[in-house]
C-alpha cells in the first residue's frame, strides 16, 4: 500500500521546477566515459584557468567539434 501523499512535501519538490533554469532544461541526457587520471588532471586544470566548470569546458569543446548544422550535412 502506498503512503499517503504530502501536499506540503509535493508543493517543496514542485517549487524547483519554476525560476531557475534546471540542468534537465538543457542537458537531458549524462555521458560517461574512460579517461586516464592524467587526462583528468589536465581537463581540470584547464577548467580553472578558463574560470568555468569541467562540465561547461567539455560541453562548449564538444558543442564546436559536433555543431548542430555541420556544413556537409547541408545541401
Amino acid at each position: 500500500m502506498r503512503p499517503p501523499v504530502n501536499p506540503h512535501a509535493e508543493a517543496w519538490i514542485r517549487q524547483g521546477d519554476a525560476g531557475a533554469l534546471n540542468k534537465g532544461d538543457c542537458y537531458t541526457a549524462r555521458l560517461t566515459l574512460d579517461i586516464t587520471p592524467a587526462l583528468r588532471a589536465r581537463i581540470k586544470v584547464s577548467a580553472f584557468t578558463q574560470g568555468v566548470t569541467v562540465a561547461d569546458l567539455l560541453r562548449g569543446l564538444l558543442e564546436r567539434e559536433f555543431p548542430e548544422h555541420r556544413k556537409e550535412d547541408t545541401p
